[in-house]
């Protein structure tokens, strides 16, 4: 055996014949110009047979052996054979002569493996020489835009020298055979089935003198037993036209069934002299018709197999011999003639065929086309798919699910086109994507497809236990029929699920839909593919500006301002009375705000637990303050406001437990994200990111700005001499990493949104239990809810602090206004125009009742100590209506305590120096 397999290996090329020990007696010496092979038909070939006789009796039998086990063959090749020998056999038998045994079983073989990429396929030889003598050109222009489907005139029949049809009296003059000839020849050239058809049956008629006929043609398929009966052509006299034929209703006779269906299904002629006797006769054809049936001759239509491809009949005798039954002279010739009628509509068929293979190329050469065309964005890459796609199967609704990129096992996206949406010119808006919509894959008739890679085709999905019929409840679609399909990459990973419901006419989903479908779907995989490598380029180029942006603007604190701040005396918590929910940050200078944000480290004992170097803390906390610009409201001292009250709320609620409610990684990483929350804010909202189209935006499509300031904070995070997260565990680095990222995408008012109403119906089943908290959904979501308490709470504090607050807030808000009125040329928001100041009281006034009261209302029923916040946020509400009131008396006003100068001037927080 160990002989056997090392030849077989030299057969494989795997190993190469220098100085294998064979253990055998004899050893033979092979040169490099004459290494053997196994195949004796490639030796044949190659003209190498310069073997003794005892090695080719050994390769003989061997070759017998594996002859005799396949599977063993099978599975030495699929784990041996090289991707390089592969390539080359394929090369080889797609060029070679001789016909070969394929290795399709051996490919089946590898189960699991993934398929090779398109690079590594191996390259066919074919040359342009062989398409000579076509002359139509692949690309078009129709209507100024450049196609390659082919203009209307180009699916006619090519064209051939017009033969003049001979006249009745002309052919009587012919004897039988010139007669026959003369038929043969009017039907030989004739490539459009309509007409050939059309052909037929009235030179059937001149033969048997008969005075209507029909041609029914086979349809289906032989093997699964679907055949039927379709008429080409019903009811055709001497003196109808091809263009009289269209206008009539197609009859489908099942195979069988009827006299027509008799003689498909034996294959032998029918003739009979009065139609009305014989049971297989529909006499409800000529209650329809109006025409009485007599006699009827009918006669199969065979290919060259002998297998029936169609039926032709003629009834009654025409003329003054109506009377007469069809004659065995007739049924002769009408034999002989059809003999020849099969080969031409097998021509004619085979020619339609061509037609419409090349149709559907040109349909995936313009589906080509649209893919590479379309690669801005992967919804507008999908839509584009959508629509081709709707408009070729003529569904009532189509859809795409995509799988999530980074969790397998979850759809991320769902792409949804009707078809009415195609009725809109708009592409903007028939693009329907249902972002953010995370669902597990695993149920339903697309987490089926997903999860195993089938196809299913569905004629009836209410038939079907893996249908959700929830889906239809409370709309006004219905599904019936369904065909989904998986989405593969070039990997053959499964990258989403393709789905088609209801075909518009009623019927069912057919084996065509699927073939266009799965040829649909292997374009969407790689379109797919492509655009999410663009799109990962575009993100890596934005973030590559974002990134000289922070460069040239940012730095990290030297090492000398650390040790300043290091070797200064920070004053307690007490001395400061940061632990107090009503602080007024105004009262510290920009040294005390750094020494205070260090004490509440101290004070929450973070840098013992967490083996934080005081030096570095010191330096993170001046670059944190750094990389805050130097703008009205979103800056260094707004960031340390929003940590004071965290650090006072998380004092306060843990102090209250019997067991500590947050734990110091919850701790540290709440301290970290208030203080990093706002990093580098440019003094302008989300909106105007996506408004303008900054690089910013473009890295981050949702909390434009809380994801940049994640990712700063991170940079910090990550810089030499920042490192507070240093020394800690991986696991704890990990988990207080994920909350620092969570607690910042909080302070998105619209996340915020969408999570209130849930957190609001906790408290209500809470009631004052603390510990109802403790589970880790709930806590995260506590966590982002205090994140928004401690951004918003400037809205608490004493009214000359939040009185302050509102005019540095409404003074950056006017700012980005003004920018949008002056640049942009675009009407800005109520709050962001400078020309609505006076409505500063009335805006206030409502962002308490909507926002700030139901939030500190709950934070005070779930934690009876916070509820100072909640009075304090009333008490400013009943000043700033008194404000509004004030306004709208009509007694002359009082001097307004609000009015805001054009630009107030900013707090200078701190030293920008070289940066």
């Amino acid at each position: 055996m160990l002989t056997l397999l090392r030849i077989f290996a030299e057969h494989l090329n795997l190993w190469h014949v220098n100085d294998v020990a064979v253990n055998r007696r004899q050893r033979v010496s092979v040169t490099e110009s004459s290494q053997r092979r196994i195949s004796h038909d490639r030796r044949r070939r190659m003209g190498t047979v310069d073997m003794t006789e005892t090695i080719r009796a050994e390769y003989e039998r061997m070759e017998a052996w594996l002859d005799n086990h396949p599977e063993f063959v099978h599975d030495y090749f699929a784990r041996k054979a090289t991707r390089s020998l592969v390539d080359a056999w394929l090369i080889s038998h797609s060029t070679s002569s001789q016909s070969q045994q394929p290795l399709s079983e051996s490919a089946n073989s590898r189960g699991g493996s993934r398929q090779s990429s398109g690079s590594s396929t191996p390259v066919r030889k074919i040359s342009a020489q062989e398409f000579e003598g076509i002359n139509v050109p692949l690309v078009t222009t129709i209507d100024g835009n450049v196609t390659f489907l082919a203009p209307p005139f180009c699916d006619k029949p090519p064209s051939s020298p017009k033969r003049t049809r001979r006249s009745v009296n002309r052919l009587q003059q012919l004897d039988d055979r010139e007669l026959m000839m003369e038929l043969v020849k009017d039907i030989a050239n004739e490539l459009d089935l309509s007409c050939l058809c059309h052909k037929i049956l009235q030179n059937v008629i001149y033969l048997t003198n008969a005075d209507r006929s029909s041609l029914f043609l086979v349809q289906g398929d032989k093997e699964t037993d679907s055949r039927i009966l379709v008429s080409k052509l019903f009811d055709v006299s001497a003196d109808s036209t091809p263009e009289d034929m269209h206008c009539k209703e197609e009859i489908r006779v099942p195979w069988g069934m009827g006299i027509i269906g008799h003689v498909a299904k034996h294959g032998e002629a029918v003739n009979i002299g009065n139609a009305y006797e014989d049971p297989r006769f529909n006499k409800q054809i000529d209650v329809q018709t109006g025409y009485k049936t007599k006699s009827i001759l009918c006669m199969p239509i065979k290919n060259v197999e002998g297998d029936v491809i169609g039926v032709a009949q003629v009834i009654n005798k025409s003329g003054s011999n109506s009377h007469e039954q069809f004659n065995e002279g007739d049924q002769k010739v009408f034999t002989d003639y059809l003999t020849f009628c099969g080969i031409g509509i097998i021509n004619a068929q085979l020619y339609a065929i061509s037609q419409l293979e090349n149709k559907r190329n040109q349909v995936l050469l313009e589906l080509a086309r649209a893919v590479f065309e379309e690669q801005s964005t992967l919804s507008n890459l999908v839509t584009r798919i959508m629509i081709h796609l709707q408009s070729l199967l003529q569904c009532e609704r189509c859809a795409v699910l995509l799988v999530d990129e980074n969790t397998q096992g979850i759809f991320s996206q769902i792409f949804d086109l009707e078809a009415a949406d195609l009725d809109n010119d708009d592409f903007d808006k028939i693009v329907k994507l249902t972002s953010q919509l995370r669902f597990p894959m695993n149920a339903g008739l697309t987490g089926y497809v997903a999860m195993t890679g089938k196809t299913l085709n569905i004629p009836d999905v209410y038939e079907d236990s893996r249908f959700d019929r929830t889906v239809d409840d409370g709309t006004n679609f219905i599904h019936k029929s369904v065909l989904c399909m998986c989405i593969r990459n070039a990997t053959n990973d499964i990258v989403g699920v393709g789905m088609l419901i209801n075909k518009l006419d009623g019927t069912v989903f057919t084996k065509n839909d699927e073939h266009f479908f799965e040829a649909f779907n292997i374009f969407c995989g790689m379109g797919i593919h492509n655009t999410r490598i663009y799109e990962k380029a575009v993100r890596a180029m934005a973030k590559q500006r974002v990134a000289l942006e922070l460069l040239s603007y940012h730095a990290i604190a030297s090492t000398e301002e650390a040790t300043r701040i290091k070797r200064m005396h920070i004053p307690s918590t007490q001395s400061y009375q940061i632990y107090d929910l009503c602080f007024d940050h105004f009262s510290l200078d920009e040294d005390d705000t750094i020494k205070a944000s260090i004490r509440m480290f101290l004070d929450l004992k973070l840098v013992d637990k967490f083996h934080i170097e005081y030096e570095t803390l010191c330096r993170w906390v001046l670059s944190t303050r750094k990389n805050y610009r130097n703008i009205q409201y979103h800056n260094w001292r707004h960031a340390f406001s929003v940590a004071q009250t965290m650090f006072a709320m998380l004092r306060v609620l843990n102090s209250s437990c019997k067991t500590q409610l947050f734990s110091d990684t919850e701790c540290l990483a709440l301290l970290v994200a208030c203080l990093s929350h706002d990093l580098d804010h440019r003094g302008t909202n989300n909106s105007f990111q996506l408004l303008t189209q900054t690089p910013l935006a473009q890295l981050y499509t949702t909390s434009t700005m809380e994801h940049h300031h994640f990712d700063h904070c991170v940079l910090i995070l990550h810089s030499k001499g920042c490192e507070i997260l240093s020394n800690t565990k991986q696991s704890d680095y990990e988990e207080c990493l994920n909350m620092i990222e969570h607690s910042i995408i909080s302070t998105d008012l619209a996340v915020y949104f969408q999570t209130a109403a849930k957190f609001f119906e906790l408290v209500k089943t809470s009631g004052a239990d603390k510990m109802f908290w403790t589970a880790d959904e709930k806590k995260q979501m506590l966590r982002g809810m205090m994140m928004v308490a401690s951004d918003l709470s400037a809205i608490c504090k004493p009214w000359e602090v939040e009185k302050r607050v509102a005019q540095l807030v409404a003074s950056e808000f006017f700012e980005q206004g003004d920018i949008e009125k002056s640049e942009l040329q675009h009407q800005p928001n109520e709050m962001m125009d400078r020309d609505k100041q006076d409505s500063l009281p009335d805006m206030q006034v409502g962002f308490c009742d909507h926002l700030c009261l139901p939030l500190y209302n709950h934070m005070s029923q779930a934690f009876t100590e916070l509820e100072q916040l909640h009075t304090g946020c009333l008490q400013n509400r009943e000043l700033w209506q008194k404000v509004v009131d004030t306004k709208a008396s009509p007694s002359p006003p009082s001097p307004d305590p609000l009015t805001l100068e054009p630009n107030p001037p900013a707090v200078n927080h701190h030293d920008e120096g070289s940066t």
